[in-house]
């Protein structure tokens, strides 16, 4: 169940003065036309995850790991409440990053799931005794310059400890077993999905990159902001974050569709078992995005684990109506999609159609929360400098 002091009422959120354009009202309609079915045997994957081991190894024995729990413990950051002015139809609670986070032109939130991914409604959805929200991050050389590195956010979402969370650095190992190294990984990060122990996190030419949440490293917070990995002395340094995450395989995608996928979003779909992804592309005009339809695709995990087999095929593939796609959530046969072009999320099934919902700016990934007692969610954020609102909605309200 969701701490009760979590759950912040729609009229409490909605008191003060409302910003222009934030309060939404739905506005549910008929599209003109729905998703359309595409072979799914046209997209398979293939999955690695010892590519790392002997590297991986030799950094756990070198620095030691800290558990999910020993990380929350030494949480350094303080999340902070959903402005008054902040509105949206069904909005049950959320949060804001510290002004820092929340003002930083360099780096972006971007994907979004939580520990009830990870582990179900099992122990009130607690992994490591932690009830999370875990936000996927970008970051850029310079306000505007090109992508360098990326990292998550753990963020506290129990009623017993501190509203405090805590950055992690992902890194990709290098090096030798005798010299075990690591350097940043650049990627937009633009979904992610925790599973069982393992984090997804999409890689938008290539696939998904995964790590595993059981060996967060420890290292040295010294040094300058710009130092990566082992130095001359011996040292470890992630600039001066005191967690890495490092990777420990790699998904990679292909297809005989003759256009590769555009990894934009992921998101889990604990039913089915399955990684839902989908693409961001353009009808026309993008220089930077494919200007083609878009496509969702479903891949099943293997039978009992939270991996996927050495080879895998897609279970559902669909061609899209919509485009500038940031979120994407899959569950029990229904699908969300969320356009940040269009400032409207999708509902859609097979047997009802689609329907049309008016939502936030600036929107991007969504992650299914399912629960016990309470109403199923939908959580998703906003990536806009200073206006970056971490938020869950009644799925109902989204449902057709």
């Amino acid at each position: 169940m969701m701490p009760l002091r979590r759950r912040i009422t729609v009229a409490n959120l909605a008191a003060g003065a409302l910003v222009a354009g934030l309060l939404l009202v739905p506005t549910p309609a008929s599209a003109a036309a729905g998703p359309t079915t595409l072979p799914a045997g046209q997209y398979t994957l293939s999955a690695n995850y010892n590519q790392f081991d002997a590297v991986n190894s030799a950094l756990v024995s070198t620095l030691g790991t800290a558990p999910v729990h020993t990380v929350m413990d030494n949480a350094n950051h303080d999340r902070t409440a959903l402005p008054s002015s902040f509105s949206v139809n069904g909005l049950v609670s959320g949060f804001r990053f510290d002004d820092g986070d929340n003002s930083d032109c360099r780096s972006y939130p971007q994907g979004i799931t939580t520990s009830r991914d990870a582990v179900g409604t099992a122990n009130s959805g607690n992994y490591d005794g932690h009830q999370l929200v875990l936000v996927s991050w970008y970051t850029n050389d310079a306000c505007g310059g090109s992508g360098e590195r990326s990292r998550i956010t753990l963020v506290d979402w129990d009623a017993t400890y501190p509203n405090k969370y805590r950055k992690i650095l992902l890194v990709e190992p290098t090096g030798t077993a005798a010299v075990p190294n690591f350097k940043d990984i650049p990627v937009h990060a633009g979904g992610v999905s925790w599973y069982g122990d393992y984090l997804y996190v999409a890689d938008t030419g290539r696939g998904m990159r995964v790590f595993d949440m059981r060996k967060i490293l420890k290292t040295n917070t010294g040094g300058t902001a710009d130092q990566i990995g082992r130095q001359s002395s011996g040292v470890y340094y992630a600039h001066n974050y005191a967690y890495v995450l490092p990777q420990v395989g790699t998904v990679t995608a292909s297809t005989t569709s003759g256009t590769a996928l555009r990894w934009s979003t992921i998101s889990l779909d604990r039913v089915s078992r399955s990684i839902v992804m989908t693409e961001y592309t353009c009808q026309s005009g993008c220089t930077a995005y494919p200007n083609r339809a878009p496509r969702a695709i479903r891949y099943p995990f293997a039978a009992g684990v939270p991996t996927f087999a050495a080879s895998t095929t897609a279970s559902q593939a669909l061609q899209l109506p919509w485009y500038k796609l940031n979120g994407v959530a899959s569950h029990n046969g229904r699908w969300w999609f969320y356009s940040s072009g269009a400032h409207q999320l999708y509902y859609w099934t097979p047997t009802a159609g689609p329907t049309t919902y008016s939502f936030v700016s600036s929107g991007e990934s969504i992650s299914y929360w399912e629960d016990e007692t309470n109403p199923d969610l939908l959580w998703t954020l906003q990536e806009g400098v200073g206006n970056r609102n971490v938020f869950a909605v009644e799925q109902a309200a989204y449902d057709g």
